[in-house]
C-alpha cells in the first residue's frame, strides 16, 4: 500500500497490523487488528509525527521513501512514548541524522529509559510552535490522555488534529478514512477503545476537550494513532468522547454477564433477563467463559447498568469471573447500576467478592446480591425475575 496524502502536504506513513490480537497484555482483544498511524508533514522543513511500532519500521520507512529521502526528515515528534508509537523511534533518528527529537518535558527521562541514546531533544510545552516553512505546528500538552507525556500536535494552516491516542480505534483495513468503512464496525470499535483504555480518565477525557473547544481550533481533520482518520463531519468523534466522560450516552440495555459450575446460576440470569425485558430493556447475557472481557466492557459503556453472576467455589467467585472484576476496579465505570446474583452449596462468597468489586470501581450498586442455595426452585426462579424487574426500574 502506498502512503496517503490526508490533507495538502500531509501523507500517512505509517503500518498496518492484520495479524495483532491481544493489546495492553491480554486485557484487550483486537478482533480486526489494529493500524500504528505515522504522519508525514511536508514544508521548507518535513516533520514526522509519531512512528510505529518497532518491529514495522520498514513498513513506514518505504512509504516515506516513496515521497522523500527519509534522511531529509528535520523534526520527529513524539506524542506519546508508548512503545507502538515509539518503537521504531531509535531507527528513525539512526536514519535521520539531523533530526531533533520533539516531545514534552515529561516524555524525556521516558524516552531515555526505553531507548537509551544521545539524541538531539527539542521539548514543547502548549502553545508553542515550529515552523516548517509556511506550515505551522502547534503543541497542546494533554497529560494522562493517556499517558503523563501525552501531547496533541495541530497542523494550524490544514486544520488537521493528531492526537496520538485520543479518538482512535483498533481497526486494521487498507482504507484510510473513517467514512470509507463498515460504520457499525467503526463505531463499535471506537467504543470499545474509549471503554478499555480511556473510561477510568474520563474527568480528564472531559476537562481537556472543554479545553480545546474553549480555543476555538477550526479542525478539519482528526488523525489518531490507531485506526482510521476522521474527515467528514470531524467532530461527531469529539461530541461522541464528551457523551461517553460525561455518562450521558445510554441505551435501553443492561448487560447480565456470569459464569457457572452446575447451570444454577445460569437460570437464574436467564429468569433475571425475563425480569429485564419485561420491563421494555433489553438484557445482553454474556456467560463469561464464552465472552470476551474487553467486549463486555465495550458494552457496558453505553448499557444502564450491568449484574454479574456466580456460583461459589471456596467459599469466592469462579476463576473466570476474576478478569471482569478486575476491569470494574481498573477501568471504574463511575456511577453505573450494578448489583450481583448467584449460587452456593455449604457455604457463600461469591457475591460478596462481586459486590467488593463494584464498590471499588465506583459502581452505583442500586440492589442487594440475590442469592440461592443448591438449586433454585421454581419459587425462587419466580423471586429471581422480580430482582430482574426491580433492578430494570431503578435503573430506567
Amino acid at each position: 500500500m502506498k502512503p496517503v496524502e490526508i490533507a495538502k502536504g500531509v501523507y500517512w506513513v505509517g503500518a498496518i497490523d492484520y495479524d495483532v490480537r491481544h493489546f495492553h497484555g491480554y486485557s484487550y482483544t483486537t478482533h480486526h487488528g489494529t493500524t500504528y498511524n505515522a504522519y508525514l508533514i511536508i514544508g521548507e522543513k518535513v516533520a514526522l509525527v509519531d512512528a510505529v511500532l518497532g518491529s514495522f519500521s520498514e513498513e513506514m520507512f518505504s512509504r516515506i521513501s516513496d515521497i522523500i529521502d527519509p534522511e531529509r526528515i528535520d523534526y520527529m515528534i513524539s506524542n506519546h512514548t508508548e512503545m507502538d508509537h515509539s518503537g521504531s523511534i531509535p531507527d528513525v533518528l539512526k536514519t535521520m541524522k539531523n533530526a531533533k527529537l520533539v516531545c514534552t518535558s515529561k516524555a524525556v527521562d521516558e524516552l531515555k529509559k526505553h531507548y537509551p541514546n544521545g539524541w538531539d531533544i527539542h521539548t514543547v510545552k502548549t502553545g508553542d510552535e515550529i515552523d516548517l516553512g509556511g506550515k505551522t505546528l502547534r503543541f497542546y500538552e494533554a497529560p494522562m490522555l493517556h499517558w503523563p507525556e501525552s501531547m496533541f500536535t495541530y497542523y494550524v494552516e490544514e486544520e488537521v488534529l493528531i492526537p496520538n491516542d485520543a479518538f482512535g480505534q483498533h481497526y486494521a483495513t487498507e482504507r484510510r478514512f473513517a467514512d470509507e468503512v463498515d460504520q457499525y464496525v467503526l463505531w463499535k470499535e471506537a467504543e470499545k477503545y474509549y471503554a478499555n483504555i480511556l473510561w477510568p480518565l474520563s474527568r480528564m477525557v472531559q476537562r481537556k476537550i472543554e479545553e480545546v473547544i474553549e480555543l476555538g481550533l477550526p479542525i478539519k481533520i482528526i488523525a489518531p494513532s490507531h485506526g482510521l482518520i476522521w474527515r467528514k463531519s470531524p467532530l461527531q468523534i469529539v461530541t461522541r468522547y464528551l457523551e461517553w466522560a460525561k455518562g450521558d450516552r445510554t441505551q435501553d440495555k443492561v448487560v447480565i454477564a456470569w459464569d457457572t459450575m452446575w447451570q444454577s446460576t445460569t437460570k437464574l440470569a436467564r429468569a433475571i433477563a425475563e425480569g429485564i425485558s419485561s420491563q421494555g430493556l433489553t438484557p445482553i447475557l454474556r456467560l463469561i467463559p464464552h465472552s470476551d472481557r474487553s467486549d463486555i466492557m465495550a458494552e457496558l459503556l453505553e448499557a444502564r447498568g450491568i449484574i454479574v453472576g456466580s456460583s461459589t467455589l471456596h467459599n469466592d467467585i469462579l476463576p473466570t469471573v476474576a478478569p471482569i472484576l478486575s476491569d470494574f476496579e481498573v477501568l471504574k465505570p463511575k456511577g453505573k447500576k450494578a448489583a450481583a446474583f448467584g449460587s452456593f452449596g455449604w457455604a457463600g462468597g461469591a457475591v460478596k467478592r462481586i459486590h467488593e468489586s463494584m464498590e471499588r470501581g465506583k459502581m452505583e450498586i442500586v440492589m442487594d446480591p440475590f442469592t440461592v442455595k443448591w438449586v433454585p426452585t421454581d419459587e425462587e426462579l419466580v423471586q429471581a425475575y422480580q430482582f430482574g424487574v426491580e433492578f430494570a426500574k431503578k435503573v430506567k
